[in-house]
């Protein structure tokens, strides 16, 4: 998902309407560049990575987009790791150590360098370079650490994740989302609502699974006090969403405050034609056979496995 400064929005009214990236030409050779940027970097330090992020970046005014599809691969294909002959702690540890024990004298950091190079050679059994322990000493910095993996994706997926996260990123500022899951496969519903329970989202839930239910869940901005961490919850249950078939989403945001102070109503809609692209795996909607046989019966004969007569049920499901 994206931060708050790389969100992109335009209001119609009270309709909040979120940054969407077409799968042109353009869109895509900026995608591709910024994967090949990545795949050249891999193995090098973060830092070199910045840099050459910020040359691309250039001083054009698309700069907040590609920032945002550059995080999404920093984030999410991306993986760094701090590499160091020793746990960088301990080498300033042994550095400073034999450092302290003589005078201070700048010609004298590469002899102690060298010392501990060779002390490190003895006790790890494997030859190591004075290089190594100069690069090792901060290497668990954030800027020191290394590319050490990446999985690089299309440019339509990068392009298809950037434009779910735009979407995720409104429901930040939601009071409360009500999700209409029209008449699906049970097992859909089964699925929505295992997510439900995993984000830990305070939720109430009406219907039946022959018209289909209605769940309103508390938005980050309807707490207490706003939680972030509410907020990324509430985020993650979208790309859960996508995976039912239909299904429709009204969300009331906080009030959006104007250039002159006041304030006026937000509200974000979505349903199932969106177009957007979940980059969740769809799971197991059924738990064995023997219940997948019985929904498609059910599904051939157009009732409620319970009977054509199954009553509308509700529930509360609070935050785990």
């Amino acid at each position: 998902m994206l931060p708050s400064p790389l969100l992109i929005s335009r209001a119609l009214g009270e309709e909040v309407i979120p940054k969407r990236l077409e799968l042109n030409r353009a869109n895509l050779a900026t995608a591709r560049d910024l994967i090949a940027l990545f795949e050249r970097c891999r193995g090098g330090r973060r830092a070199e990575l910045n840099e050459q992020l910020a040359v691309l970046e250039g001083d054009g005014t698309d700069y907040r987009v590609k920032r945002g599809l550059a995080h999404i691969l920093l984030g999410s294909f991306s993986t760094f790791e701090t590499v160091s002959p020793l746990e960088p702690a301990k080498l300033r540890e042994a550095v400073f150590t034999r450092a302290a024990s003589g005078v201070p004298d700048p010609r004298g950091a590469a002899a102690t360098v060298q010392r501990v190079a060779e002390a490190l050679t003895q006790e790890l059994g494997r030859s190591v370079h004075p290089g190594e322990v100069r690069e090792g000493l901060y290497a668990d910095l954030p800027d020191n650490q290394r590319l050490v993996a990446f999985e690089p994706p299309t440019p339509e997926a990068l392009l298809h994740r950037y434009n779910l996260a735009q979407a995720q990123g409104v429901l930040y500022r939601a009071k409360h989302v009500v999700i209409t899951a029209h008449r699906n496969d049970p097992g859909e519903y089964k699925l929505l609502f295992r997510y439900l329970k995993l984000f830990g989202l305070m939720s109430y839930i009406e219907g039946d699974a022959e018209y289909g239910f209605t769940i309103t869940v508390d938005g980050p901005a309807s707490l207490f006090a706003p939680s972030t961490r509410y907020g990324l919850a509430l985020a993650k249950l979208l790309p859960a969403l996508l995976h039912v078939t239909r299904w429709s989403l009204v969300a009331e945001l906080a009030p959006r405050t104007l250039y002159d102070g006041s304030s006026t109503p937000s509200r974000f809609a979505l349903d199932s034609s969106c177009g957007l692209v979940s980059h969740y795996p769809p799971g197991r909607p059924y738990d064995s056979i023997l219940e997948s046989a019985f929904t498609e019966r059910w599904r051939s004969a157009g009732s409620t496995p319970g009977g054509s007569s199954a009553r509308s049920t509700s529930s509360r499901c609070p935050a785990a």
